[in-house]
């Protein structure tokens, strides 16, 4: 035997030699990783999934999570690593989305049927628990040893690639080497394959195609990692906040029919929200709390147990439930931070509108998709008023989360808005509530909407919703004919004016290819288009969009979401027409829809168009949605917000500078692209942002594809305010007080890639500047301390590589 031992037998030999080559063949055809994963087993012991369920404290002086490390990811990870589009899931936003780890799977994405949900915080909650959803790792789950928590660590093996591998010195990016497409294909390795990742693609270190940490930001993510990656307990809340969370808590949790639908509204509207109280404490930049209104399994007083559901209108499948006030420990994030206050005025509105306001709930509605998916049935007993006023009262947040929240990458609703509009409101003092309560009753059959067919709707099922929306027209102009007929023709007070002090009244959007901003006021040049939104509209393009939308939903889920956002533009596109002189209406629609089909002029000249014959506007030029802009503005006087106004800056060289700037337009911008941050440098170490928007014309943005065909850039123009406008900065801009009018004359000037790469030659911080991160972290800080309540971390994924 022992000779057998040391001298295999022949067969014996021939046996094992085949089995190696077995083996070997084998580990070649699924990349190594049996093999890698013994060798792994080997070194550092077996993979335990559950290691991080319960962290570790930090101890003997290691860094710790809260006060070391997060700021740190804020500056360098974050900003690429912070929403659903985050490459390969990997959320950084807080230390359970660093032990969740990462997953292949892409959440935007054409998929014939629904994918499972893998929302942080909701789905999973524990490490353990995302390892079943197939989340690998980031962090090392084998020994407890400093190397085995560095080399089995793919988060600490990808930051010392790019510290081994440094971005090259050039100005642009290999395009062979570096892909930044937003469709790129993404290489998500798990620990068992980072031997070859790091072989095949030495220069994708992390931070990826930026310039990579510091030395001593380096040490304190390699220090901390090799302690195990410790966190210390959730900061406690001041004792003034758990005083308002227990107020507001019992307030949603109130025991009466009117309360509990009443809060059933209020939650499925607020659900995406940053909740903050700003009565309890002085918001600062560094001291920010913000709260997510959830449904829980257990009552106030108690640990939440959050209800997993699709749709906030989804059932619970539980009897009892309870709304309860979470703290969000995650990095507020531009592109998701939708903050909205909950203080004592705020509550006393609600009591009138809600509480006290004269109606009776006598059953509560189902949660059955049809019912729970049309909030014109599911919510007809509490007031339209109520409704609207609530909606209005914080417009723009409302609009917000159109274009926020689970639609980080906004591909669905955003290519059927132009890139700069105006939006105003149907003043509710206008119309008899209790009539308007009826006929939406009545045509609650006709306002179904998409979300009710579920996440795996079919592809063709948008059909029925055209002609639902057509019955639904058709007796609107009935319905608006005969009231009006009734009390008096359309003047400028059929519009919303804010009130005593709603600065919500008049809204701007802006789109930014696949991602759009909502900002108050009339910003930038007179657009091309405007809408005028009422109640109806407005609460069905938040079903639409936001409510009803399922990021995780099938191809035809969200094909039917984007046609039906067709119908409601050219709504709320009508709408406004509807106040211009008759015999303008037509030449005015002619030129917004170039080029479109006639079926998509129907829709806008069909038997509702004329509705209101001739509105009671004395109009006295030959450009007579110009002369609505300005009156509108004038009605709306001191409640249109002047927050990105040019005379908010006292520098008047610059203010004329920028002015200037802003009136640059033509075919010139082509290159120009979508979102720049501009820093213009004065004395003393002082500076100052602005934003410059590249607002791109097409024929008409009724068609899902050839968007190229459509593109009129002889008609395109810049927005330019002060200040923070959009999530996803596409470049960024540096000057001095003195050099300021030399950036503008290049860009006035600009002609084709030649001139754009002179400009970013002479100005631009580009992502392989030296200085690249110096620039970023002065803004990142400079723009939460400016906005502690609305300013959050900006994303660079869409940051360009030129």
């Amino acid at each position: 035997m022992s000779i057998v031992t040391k001298s295999r037998h022949p067969l014996l030999s021939f046996i094992y030699k085949k089995k190696a080559v077995f083996l070997f063949l084998l580990a070649i055809l699924i990349g190594c990783t049996p093999v890698i994963m013994h060798q792994l087993d080997e070194r550092f012991g077996t993979a335990d999934p559950s290691r991080y369920n319960t962290p570790t404290a930090p101890q003997n002086g290691a860094p710790e999570y809260w006060h070391d490390v997060r700021p740190l990811l804020e500056q360098r990870c974050t900003v690429c690593h912070g929403c659903y589009d985050a490459p390969c899931q990997q959320n950084l936003t807080s230390w359970d989305g660093i032990a969740r780890g990462a997953n292949a799977e892409l959440v935007y994405s054409n998929r014939l049927r629904a994918a499972e949900p893998s929302r942080l915080f909701v789905d999973a909650h524990t490490p353990e628990e995302w390892r079943k959803k197939d989340f690998h790792p980031v962090l090392n789950e084998r020994d407890n040893s400093r190397e085995a928590n560095l080399q089995g660590s793919v988060l600490y093996r990808l930051l010392d690639l790019k510290r081994k591998h440094p971005l090259p010195e050039q100005p642009v990016l290999d395009p062979g080497v570096f892909t930044f497409s937003l469709d790129r294909e993404q290489s998500c390795p798990a620990i068992e394959k980072m031997d070859a990742f790091e072989k095949d693609h030495p220069a994708w270190g992390m931070p990826y195609g930026l310039p990579g940490l510091s030395d001593s930001e380096f040490a304190i993510m390699e220090e901390w990692l090799a302690a195990g990656s410790p966190v210390a307990a959730t900061p406690a809340l001041p004792a003034t906040v758990k005083k308002q969370v227990a107020l507001w808590e019992t307030f949603f949790n109130g025991a009466s029919l009117k309360q509990k639908l009443a809060s059933r509204y209020i939650y499925e509207h607020l659900y995406l929200s940053h909740l903050y109280f700003d009565e309890a404490i002085t918001i600062k930049a560094n001291s920010r709390y913000f709260f997510r209104l959830v449904r829980s399994s257990t009552p106030p007083g108690e640990p939440i147990e959050e209800i997993p559901t699709r749709r906030p209108y989804d059932d619970p499948g539980l009897s009892e439930f309870w709304y309860r006030i979470r703290f969000d420990e995650g990095t507020a994030v531009e592109k998701t931070h939708m903050p909205y206050a909950l203080n004592a005025a705020r509550m006393q509105k609600w009591t009138a509108w809600f509480v006290n306001a004269d109606y009776d709930v006598s059953v509560l509605p189902s949660y059955a998709p049809d019912v729970a998916g049309n909030p014109f049935v599911a919510f007809s007993d509490l007031p339209v008023d109520s409704r609207y006023r609530f909606l209005l009262d914080e417009a723009q947040f409302i609009v917000d989360t159109f274009i926020k929240g689970p639609v980080c990458r906004g591909q669905v609703a955003l290519g059927v808005i132009e890139d700069h509009f105006w939006v105003f409101f149907v003043n509710p003092d206008e119309i008899s509530s209790k009539d308007n309560n009826e006929f939406l009753v009545k045509e609650s059959k006709n306002l179904r909407l998409p979300g009710e067919d579920q996440s795996n709707a079919g592809v063709l099922d948008w059909l029925k919703y055209s002609k639902l929306q057509k019955n639904y027209l058709k007796a609107k102009a009935q319905y608006m004919e005969k009231n009006l007929a009734e009390s008096h023709k359309a003047t400028v007070d059929f519009v919303w004016n804010g009130g005593n002090s709603n600065d919500n009244a008049a809204l701007t959007i802006f789109r930014h290819a696949d991602s759009a901003s909502v900002v108050k006021g009339l910003v930038g040049p007179p657009p091309e288009t405007a809408w005028l939104v009422s109640y109806a509209l407005l609460e069905r393009i938040y079903y639409l969009l936001v409510a009803g939308f399922d990021v995780y939903g099938s191809l035809g889920h969200q094909l039917n979401t984007r046609l039906y956002m067709d119908f409601l533009r050219m709504e709320g596109e009508s709408n406004f027409l509807s106040l211009l002189p008759v015999a303008s209406r037509k030449p005015i629609v002619d030129f917004w829809y170039r080029g479109a089909r006639d079926d998509v002029k129907e829709y806008l000249f069909g038997d509702h168009f004329d509705y209101l014959a001739e509105a009671d506007i004395r109009f006295r030029t030959n450009n007579p949605q110009q002369e609505l802009y300005d009156l509108l503005a004038a009605h709306i006087g001191k409640n249109v917000s002047q927050d990105f106004s040019l005379q908010q800056v006292d520098d008047k060289k610059i203010r004329q500078y920028i002015a200037r700037l802003q009136k640059v337009n033509g075919a010139g911008l082509s290159e120009f692209p979508e979102v720049s941050i501009l820093r213009v440098d004065a004395a003393a170490g002082k500076w100052r942002y602005f934003t410059i928007l590249h607002n791109k014309s097409y024929s008409n943005i009724s068609q899902l594809l050839d968007n190229a065909e459509r593109r009129r850039p002889a008609e395109d123009n810049l927005t330019v305010v002060p200040g923070i406008i959009g999530a996803y900065p596409n470049a960024f801009f540096r000057t001095t007080t003195a050099s300021l009018g030399t950036f503008v004359d290049q860009v006035a000037g600009m002609q084709g890639e030649a001139g754009y790469t002179a400009l970013l030659n002479d100005f631009g911080v580009r992502r392989t500047s030296p200085d690249f991160w110096a620039f970023s972290d002065a803004l990142q800080r400079d723009y939460v301390q400016q906005e502690p309540v609305t300013g959050a971390i900006l994303d660079y994924n869409r940051f360009e590589n030129r």
